[in-house]
């Protein structure tokens, strides 16, 4: 009798534990089909926030005749949707004083920005020295700005005198300790200290606003921070842009080559996973020019290792841009 029950009991537990792990594997089997009919609709919405993030036009600050990124997202999205490469000049907030390292706002090249603005990629805003055109409220910035100074200059020398008085008295203190020493001089110096004190302004701190980036528009700004292509066009920036536009087109990534004699470094790829083929410069397709200015230039290709690239757009847009290449193969 107690063996029938034992048994009974182990048979009731078999069962209820199959039971469980067939409940346990329902519900695996339901949550599994409830995730694979949610993911396509996660997908499709995480698909249409990011392709809605990339058809934002980006904005480009247009500061005298520089245009600048300031926002780190149109600087991310430039470069991985749209090949800009650009140049970052702005300094980091923990250390503002080094040049090794830099950071926004990136500067474009000017070709770069009439390329966004030309294809609806991008919306040009005002920059700082645009956005007052009144002499008379420069004039009371300008003398709010020198009153802040002083006040600041006064309030750092008076905490300079402070600290060389405690100076002072420390040193004062440790001769009165030393029964050889005398602190006369010590306390003459203190008395005639703050008429003979003079804190210098090379030596005042002046605050770096670095810690945020200023630019940070509203949508109901964009009408009143609007800004019109002020830059002169040429027949010299035409011939540039031209260039570019074509270059661009090809899938090839661009930056400037003045340190190279050239207009544009030509790279395959992103400049940080390739190094530049080609020195791009930009000739005028009936332009004259001595046979040394070519020389010069295919001597000053081999030496950097990279090849010489003449670009001559044609008469008409619909022809495209003629390319001839010089290489240095040695004198005759």
């Amino acid at each position: 009798m107690e063996l029938e029950t034992e048994a009974d009991g182990k048979l009731e537990a078999e069962v209820q534990t199959e039971t469980i792990m067939e409940m346990e594997r329902e519900v695996k089997t339901q949550t599994e089909g409830e995730s694979v009919e949610r993911d396509p609709e996660s997908d499709t919405r995480t698909g249409e926030v990011k392709r809605e993030r990339e058809m934002e036009p980006v904005l480009v600050c247009v500061s005298g005749s520089t245009p600048l990124l300031w926002r780190s997202a149109d600087l991310r999205l430039v470069r991985e949707r749209m090949g800009i490469v650009g140049t970052l000049v702005g300094s980091l907030a923990r250390q503002p004083r080094q040049n090794c390292r830099l950071g926004r706002p990136l500067q474009l090249l000017l070709e770069e920005a009439r390329l966004l603005k030309d294809t609806g990629r991008a919306v040009l805003v005002k920059g700082a020295e645009s956005e007052c055109d009144d002499d008379r409220v420069n004039v009371e910035v300008e003398e709010s700005y020198t009153k802040h100074l002083q006040h600041s200059y006064e309030e750092q020398g008076r905490l300079a005198l402070e600290e060389k008085k405690r100076v002072l008295q420390r040193v004062m203190t440790e001769r009165f300790r030393d029964e050889a020493l005398t602190d006369q001089p010590i306390r003459e110096r203190l008395s005639s200290l703050k008429s003979s004190f003079s804190f210098p302004r090379s030596a005042m701190m002046v605050q770096l606003c670095t810690a945020r980036a200023r630019l940070g528009y509203a949508p109901d700004e964009h009408d009143w921070l609007a800004a019109d292509w002020t830059l002169p066009r040429d027949n010299k920036q035409e011939v540039r842009y031209r260039v570019y536009q074509d270059l661009r087109q090809q899938g090839y990534y661009i930056t400037s080559a003045g340190k190279f004699g050239g207009d544009y470094l030509i790279y395959p790829g992103d400049p940080l996973r390739f190094h530049a083929h080609f020195i791009a410069v930009c000739v005028p397709i009936k332009s004259e020019s001595p046979i040394s200015d070519f020389l010069c230039l295919a001597r000053l290709g081999a030496n950097v290792k990279k090849t010489i690239l003449l670009c001559s757009p044609s008469e008409t847009e619909s022809e495209g841009v003629i390319y001839t290449s010089i290489q240095w193969s040695g004198m005759v």
